[in-house]
């Protein structure tokens, strides 16, 4: 905790060594965002046969243009209704300086955003840099606090654990203790890293080493969890193989001369996983 204790002033820089996060945060964003938007049930709340959005159960790239265009504008259309509607709750675990946590609050679509992180700096400079922004004041809270400490039976829409497994010793502990406050439909999202030899070479020896791109002492390989470890550890249990889905996983990459990218392949270094509550 003293590791990230001492990032903590310099958290906002962009610059600075949490720039890394500051870029990947627009991948972030942008996974949570498509994942919850192309996952949306369409037609769960309509009232008559008119209200149903047609939803063609081929590849709409078969059809004549202006047909296709006015089938994926309708569903569009009702994307954008539902979530113009929506107000998700969100509980950011291990939020650090707030980066994700700012981002979060600002969407039309999020009612509110808890931040809870175990370090007291760190939190410090994330309660600072919400006072710069007057619209956070009553969208965003932070608590000094494990999630095993929050109430159980208090629920949320949408979990996030961006790069925490690997820096805590129990992952599992901290996963189960996560579903348990996911509500029914709700989603969590976490980012983690592949136990690989390239996860080593671009994380530990590029990313601390080499680059200086995030402290030395940041990363630990066998802290690393491959993401199919993830999976079987869901089908471990009957309860949570009925509960819970792995709706996507997507891998992702840094670039020193473009950024963060999405790859085709979740099993070599970086990965997202969204996981649903079914029942």
């Amino acid at each position: 905790m003293s590791h990230f204790n001492a990032l903590a002033s310099s958290w906002w820089d962009v610059n600075g060594p949490q720039r890394i996060l500051h870029k990947m945060n627009l991948l972030r964003m942008d996974f949570i965002h498509s994942t919850i938007r192309e996952n949306l049930k369409l037609n769960q709340h309509a009232q008559s046969e008119d209200d149903l959005v047609y939803i063609p159960p081929y590849n709409v790239d078969l059809l004549p243009k202006p047909i296709r265009d006015n089938i994926v504008g309708e569903i569009e259309t009702r994307r954008d209704d539902l979530l113009s509607n929506a107000k998700y709750n969100v509980l950011d675990v291990g939020c650090g300086g707030g980066i994700l946590s700012e981002s979060m609050a600002r969407l039309p679509f999020i009612g509110s955003v808890k931040g809870i992180d175990l370090s007291t700096d760190v939190l410090e400079a994330a309660k600072l840099h919400k006072l710069k922004d007057p619209m956070l004041a009553t969208k965003l809270q932070y608590e000094l606090s494990t999630i095993e400490e929050l109430p159980e039976d208090k629920k949320y829409n949408i979990i996030t654990m961006f790069e925490v497994l690997e820096h805590v010793d129990y992952p599992a502990r901290v996963l189960i203790e996560g579903l348990k406050r996911l509500d029914v439909g709700g989603w969590l999202f976490i980012s983690t890293i592949n136990r690989d030899f390239i996860s080593w070479f671009t994380t530990i020896f590029m990313g601390e080493y080499l680059l200086g791109i995030v402290p030395v002492g940041t990363h630990n390989l066998e802290k690393y969890i491959n993401q199919t470890e993830i999976k079987e550890w869901l089908n471990e249990s009957h309860e949570r193989k009925e509960s819970f889905r792995v709706a996507d996983t997507k891998g992702c990459v840094y670039l020193p001369a473009y950024g963060w990218t999405f790859t085709s392949c979740p099993d070599v270094g970086n990965y997202f996983m969204a996981i649903q509550r079914a029942k």
